[in-house]
């Protein structure tokens, strides 16, 4: 039976997200459904390693030996149904512990499994290119995992076939919440608007609280109560309409600001943000506050999903290692770039002796020296500063020889040393992501419903032309204002960075649709590129979305390889916002008034 409406609540964001959130959204007492995202690229990896130790291992374990354990009587007595990806890259071990701690619990539920999307076992017979850089696919030894984004179809699927729980690896991280959609509502695949609908609703919700007030530009209005913030919830209608709030009692904020936020966390071109089953347009949804902790979302659109899924695959690349200690005083940052500049001289030294190879890569980066703000001046004001050094390298012993090292000029360095001592860092596989695209018909899907088979129908798609989007006209140029004022662009607008790989994001909100012009004419994509420039390789695109009043900027190879293939502090641009925040920004008297 179809539904009008239905409400979901957003239990986690990542592995690791605190398992206390499906105990508060059980509580509302409300919910259709609860949803849960635990993986990324990195997390793939990591638990590939765990699978190859331990065929049953592989998946987040942490849903079923916590969350679950915790959880499940409550789950079935409301008979909320539960969408999770927690099983990484071995999602029928997955569904085998939930299934046997129901019996355990002697409850009523049916477990279903989407299968299709690990492609390890063909990697002997895959030779794609990269899709950004060109680079020729790993050799299958260095492999850890190839997995394709599925879509939302075959977990609605299995929701029709009447699942109580579906279990699904890798896919698109909002296909969790737009597979309940499909589900509740009978939308289709030609439904591109609703599927856009769908899919920004489970954009927001995907990565808990920083829909909620965490990571808001304006922190200090949540500060008091992020100990008890609210995971989020959303309402759906049939038609597409969302409203995000939380829990009654909870901390933490849902504003315009908050979700406008996240609605650009992590995107690239506003218009051709593509998953699995849709293209979407963000450009013009609007962001309405329409009750206390209650923001309505409308005017997502869409168009026909492309032919083929995204595969990522991760695989070794060397290792690499790094380690931090502070130093405070006089010079702080001298002292510490003088104690890390000994420090690699004495390990490639300790190389040489060794017949081992030169650091593929070095990183010294002062932290409250101006490292990363890109603002060298601030390197003469630091009293105290923490310094972190990294190094990359072919070989384990390397990065053995690198670390001795730094721990032998512990008595040699300048004055000032200290930190917070204890076991020694150690190298770690530097894991780098391979990205490319594989035809929607190569790539059978399956669904496994208490032992019972299904095959999945067999997604398509069509080619997608970015040429052809019809792009918004711009904000008009603003006339000088006859009583200027600059100020921080934070004072204007709020702001929200993420990474995709080697790309980062910043969106730009403005706080009132007056000051939109004047950050247009002044945040060009030659000035971002400046401002980045002690971190930025590529280039910057800039896009306009008029509908919440907002820029948003890529940043292309600017995160030193992204995620654990990077030896950067903020190898994710969670902080790229909070620099670009600071930009000054001159806009008329009159504006500054109205924002008071």
């Amino acid at each position: 039976m179809r539904r009008s409406q239905i409400r979901i609540g957003g239990a986690s964001g990542y592995w690791g997200d605190s398992p206390t959130a499906t105990a508060q959204l059980l509580a509302a007492q409300n919910l259709d459904f609860l949803v849960f995202d635990y993986l990324a690229e990195v997390t793939m990896s990591i638990l590939a390693r765990a699978r190859s130790k331990d065929a049953r291992a592989g998946y987040a374990k942490d849903f079923v030996d916590v969350v679950l354990r915790q959880n499940l009587p409550e789950i079935a007595h409301q008979r909320v149904r539960v969408v999770a990806n927690a099983g990484g890259v071995n999602p029928q071990a997955c569904a085998d512990a939930v299934r046997a701690m129901i019996a355990e619990m002697e409850l009523d539920l049916s477990v279903a499994v989407v299968h299709g999307d690990d492609l390890m076992d063909r990697a002997t017979d895959l030779n794609p290119t990269e899709m950004f850089t060109a680079e020729p696919f790993p050799a299958a030894d260095r492999l850890f995992s190839v997995n394709a984004y599925l879509g939302a179809f075959p977990i609605a699927q299995a929701l029709d076939a009447g699942a109580d729980i579906v279990i699904t690896g890798r896919c698109v991280d909002s296909a969790v919440t737009l597979g309940a959609c499909i589900h509740a509502f009978g939308w289709k695949p030609e439904d591109h608007d609703l599927l856009a609908a769908g899919t920004l609703a489970g954009h927001i919700l995907e990565c808990g609280t920083q829909a909620t007030g965490g990571n808001f530009t304006d922190w200090a209005s949540v500060a008091s109560s992020l100990d008890t913030i609210g995971y989020p919830i959303c309402t759906l209608n049939a038609d597409g309409e969302a409203e995000i709030s939380k829990p009654e009692g909870t901390g933490g904020l849902v504003s315009i600001g908050t979700v406008a936020e996240q609605m650009l966390y992590e995107i690239g071109d506003p218009q051709a943000y593509i998953v699995a089953d849709v293209v979407c347009d963000f450009s013009e949804v609007k962001v309405h506050a329409v009750a206390e902790n209650v923001v309505r979302l409308t005017g997502a659109r869409g168009s026909a999903a492309t032919d083929n899924y995204k595969v990522s695959a991760t695989y070794l690349d060397g290792w690499r290692a790094g380690t931090t200690t502070t130093f405070y005083g006089s010079h702080t940052a001298a002292k510490a770039q003088a104690f890390c500049d000994a420090v690699f001289s004495r390990a490639r030294m300790d190389l040489r002796a060794a017949n081992l190879a030169d650091f593929t890569e070095t990183s010294v980066e002062v932290l409250g020296g101006g490292s990363q703000m890109g603002d060298a001046a601030m390197a003469q004001a630091a009293q105290e500063v923490v310094v972190k050094y990294a190094a990359r390298h072919p070989d384990k012993a390397g990065l053995d020889i690198f670390l001795r090292a730094a721990s032998g000029m512990g008595l040699s360095a300048p004055p000032g040393l200290s930190g917070f001592f204890g076991t020694r860092a150690r190298p770690s596989p530097l894991v780098r992501l391979f990205s490319f695209l594989m035809a929607k018909d190569k790539v059978p899907l399956k669904i496994e419903l208490d032992g019972e088979r299904m095959a999945a129908p067999v997604a398509s798609g069509t080619p997608f032309e970015p040429a052809n989007l019809s792009r918004p006209s711009p904000p008009p140029e603003p006339a000088a204002p006859s009583e200027p004022v600059t100020v921080a662009l934070e004072q204007l607008a709020w702001g929200r960075s993420g990474d995709k790989g080697d790309t980062a994001n910043i969106g730009i909100i403005a706080r009132h649709p007056d000051a939109l012009p004047y950050l247009w004419a002044q945040l060009t994509e030659a000035g971002v590129a400046a401002r980045f420039a002690h971190v930025l390789d590529g280039d910057v695109a800039r896009y306009f979305l008029p509908g919440p009043g907002a820029i948003n900027f890529v940043l292309t190879r600017t995160l030193g390889g992204g995620g654990v293939a990077s030896l950067r502090n903020d190898a994710l641009g969670k902080g790229f916002a909070q620099v670009l925040l600071q930009t000054p920004i001159t806009v008329p008297q009159n504006l500054i008034e109205r924002l008071s």
